[in-house]
């Protein structure tokens, strides 16, 4: 087609266009569109068709293979220790309450370790008749990264078992501050003095 017939046959598109209007373009448009996406369709549909009898195969391989293994082993019913020897267990847990300076003195130690500024704390001792436990309460003001906070508690509950980190708050007064305040909160767990109890 030389370039004369081709600028022909467009002028003639434009003039066609012109004089059909916008809803007849649009209509021809929908009526374009739509016969593309069902040629579409007609040229995809065997190669989903295919796809899918490929799937469901492997599908039916799975299901046979996950019927051939053997069946699961017995389960194992665990024996429960008798009362008496969890009570133990429990008791023989705790902290002694002689030691409540000694574990305040690793406390401290820690915060040192970790590099933070510890500077007094408050300690409150209770006792729980009923479950014949003492408990020693240990509120830490400490400042130092939030990182070395963090370290500070975990190396705390490693070093004293019978611990608990009951809270933690923390506070900074500028965001950029690479300083943090943090208040926490542990609780020894503590057996009599009398009572057979780890270290």
């Amino acid at each position: 087609m030389n370039g004369l017939a081709f600028a022909n046959l467009v002028l003639r598109l434009r003039l066609l266009a012109l004089r059909a209007g916008p809803v007849t373009l649009g209509a021809i448009a929908v009526v374009l569109l739509s016969l593309g996406a069902a040629a579409w369709f007609l040229f995809m549909l065997p190669q989903l068709e295919h796809e899918r009898e490929t799937l469901t195969e492997q599908a039916r391989q799975a299901r046979r293979q996950a019927s051939a293994v053997p069946a699961a082993l017995p389960a194992v019913v665990p024996v429960a220790a008798a009362p008496l020897d969890n009570l133990d267990a429990f008791y023989g847990a705790l902290g002694q309450r002689r030691y409540a300076e000694q574990q305040l003195k690793t406390l401290f130690g820690l915060a040192a370790k970790s590099g933070l500024v510890l500077n007094q704390g408050e300690y409150k001792s209770a006792r729980d008749r009923n479950a014949r436990v003492n408990t020693y309460q240990v509120n830490l003001p400490v400042k130092g990264s939030y990182a070395a906070i963090w370290q500070f508690s975990l190396a705390a509950l490693r070093a004293i078992p019978y611990a608990s980190l009951d809270d933690i708050s923390f506070r900074r007064d500028n965001i950029g501050d690479p300083t943090v305040e943090a208040r926490l909160r542990f609780t020894l767990y503590l057996a009599d003095d009398g009572a057979r109890s780890a270290p």
